[in-house]
C-alpha cells in the first residue's frame, strides 16, 4: 500500500510537468511518457557502462585518463602507458561521452517522445542527464571504482582512493547543477532547430 502510494505521488508530480499535448501528440499517457524518459535515461547509463566495459576490458590503464594526475603520473612512471597515449585516451573518450549527450539525448526527447517547447524539453533532458548521472555517482564511482578490484592498477594502491572526496563533491556539483544547464542550453538550442 505505501508503495502504490508513493508512485501516485511521483505520478501526481509528474503530472504537473508534462503538458497534455505531448502525451495526445504521442498518443500515451503521462505515465508511459514518464516510463520512456526512464528508460532512455537507462539508454544513456548502458552507453556509459559500455564505454567503461570496453575502456578497461584490458585492464583500468586502458582509461587512466579518467583518474587523477598523481595516478595519471605513476602510471607513466611505471612504464604502463605514456603521456600521449593518456592525451588520446582523453580526445576519445571525450568524443565517444560527449556525442551522444548532445545528439541522443536531444534526439531522444524532441524526435521520439515529440517535444515541441523549452520547457518541457529542458525537463525531460535533465531528467535523462540526472538518471545518468545518478548512476554513475552510484553505481561507477562509489560502487565499482570504490569498492571492486576492476578499476585498480597495479602499483597505485597507495594512492587510493582514486576518486578523493574533493573530486567527489565537483563530481556531485556536475550532476545536480551542470547537467541540469546543460539541458537548458540543448533545450534552448532545440527551440530554434523545431
Amino acid at each position: 500500500i505505501a508503495l502504490a502510494g508513493h508512485r501516485a505521488a511521483i505520478l501526481f508530480n509528474f503530472r504537473l510537468l508534462v503538458s497534455p499535448k505531448v502525451c495526445k501528440n504521442l498518443n500515451l499517457k503521462l505515465e508511459e511518457i514518464y516510463m520512456l524518459v526512464f528508460f532512455e535515461g537507462i539508454v544513456m547509463c548502458f552507453i556509459l557502462v559500455m564505454y567503461c566495459v570496453i575502456g578497461i576490458r584490458n585492464g583500468a590503464v586502458g582509461l587512466v585518463c579518467l583518474y587523477e594526475k598523481d595516478v595519471q603520473e605513476r602510471v607513466v612512471e611505471l612504464g604502463l602507458v605514456t603521456k600521449e597515449q593518456i592525451k588520446k585516451q582523453f580526445l576519445v573518450s571525450s568524443i565517444v561521452l560527449f556525442i551522444p549527450l548532445f545528439t541522443l539525448v536531444p534526439y531522444m526527447v524532441y524526435g521520439v517522445n515529440g517535444v515541441t517547447d523549452f520547457t518541457e524539453g529542458f525537463i525531460q533532458m535533465t531528467m535523462i542527464l540526472v538518471i545518468m548521472g545518478l548512476f554513475d555517482r552510484f553505481f561507477i564511482d562509489w560502487y565499482w571504482v570504490g569498492h571492486t578490484k576492476a578499476w585498480l592498477i597495479p602499483g597505485t594502491e597507495d594512492l587510493k582512493p582514486y576518486i578523493p572526496v574533493k573530486v567527489l563533491v565537483r563530481k556531485w556539483i556536475g550532476t545536480v547543477v551542470v547537467y541540469p544547464l546543460i539541458a537548458l542550453l540543448m533545450a534552448k538550442i532545440m527551440t530554434f532547430i523545431v
